[in-house]
């Protein structure tokens, strides 16, 4: 997870606004902050971004990724996301307005950017990786996705409330090593949380529960920033077994 927020003395914060996975160096699981925090070996290997949703922080980053690397890049840098949060970033960001429409733009060496557009619960092939796409209960056209190499694979949420076919899609597969779960506000604000499609401490308990024979970690991901103690103080509290708050900046070998 690439870091998105500074604090006071200038240092990446744990706090995060914007969300960035990175898988391998190579494929971007969302773009809210790839072009502020990756390395220079990630902005020379990543051409696959995929998209969970089209909401800002989890998009923001990825014109000034594309910014970057427009005069020197050799192949297109490849969006993945269904029709609609394709068309939503072609409507409303790569607009002429807000940003220039780089898919109608090239380079030297041709296309700078292309949209690969899939159907929700479609596998799809990014680089080296097996990607299945599972809609989530969010406030826009969301996925969660099950990634795979040859030998491990993990499950995603990005942004959810409480849903159904996510958590049957990670009982169904035959060996899961890591799930990474949103959880975004403390239970105090339950019902902002009901109305935005976010979980809470509570909320996510009962989620987990339906996951049947877990024998994996679980990865908390996208708490709001300004509730991040109190959202983590509640997660622990709840004592649920091989439950983790993910670190920014950390590489996870799983």
């Amino acid at each position: 997870m690439l870091p998105s927020t500074i604090d006071e003395d200038g240092r990446a914060s744990a706090r995060q606004h914007l969300l960035t996975m990175i898988v391998d160096d190579q494929v971007a699981i969302d773009a809210g902050c790839l072009a502020f925090s990756c390395s220079d070996l990630q902005r020379e290997q990543i051409r696959d971004v995929v998209l969970t949703h089209a909401h800002l922080d989890h998009v923001a980053g990825l014109p000034l990724f594309i910014d970057d690397l427009f005069a020197t890049t050799i192949e297109p840098i490849r969006v993945h996301g269904t029709p609609e949060m394709l068309e939503i970033l072609e409507r409303d960001i790569f607009n002429w307005s807000i940003y220039p429409r780089f898919s109608e733009l090239r380079n030297g060496h041709g296309g700078v950017m292309e949209y690969r557009a899939f159907e929700p619960g479609s596998p799809i092939s990014v680089k080296h990786l097996a990607i299945r796409a599972i809609p989530v209960n969010h406030k826009v056209p969301a996925n969660g996705y099950i990634i795979s190499d040859s030998s491990r694979s993990f499950a995603m949420t990005g942004d959810t409330a409480e849903t159904e076919e996510f958590w049957r899609a990670c009982n169904e597969t035959s060996q899961l090593d890591a799930a990474f779960i949103e959880c975004a506000l403390p239970d105090e604000m339950a019902d902002i949380a009901a109305v935005s499609f976010h979980l809470t401490p509570s909320k996510l308990r009962r989620e987990l529960e339906k996951l049947t024979d877990r024998r994996y970690p679980v990865y908390i991901i996208n708490i709001k920033p300004m509730y991040r103690s109190q959202v983590v103080k509640e997660i622990k509290a709840l004592g649920l077994p091989d439950v983790h708050i993910l670190e920014v900046g950390k590489v996870y070998d799983i």
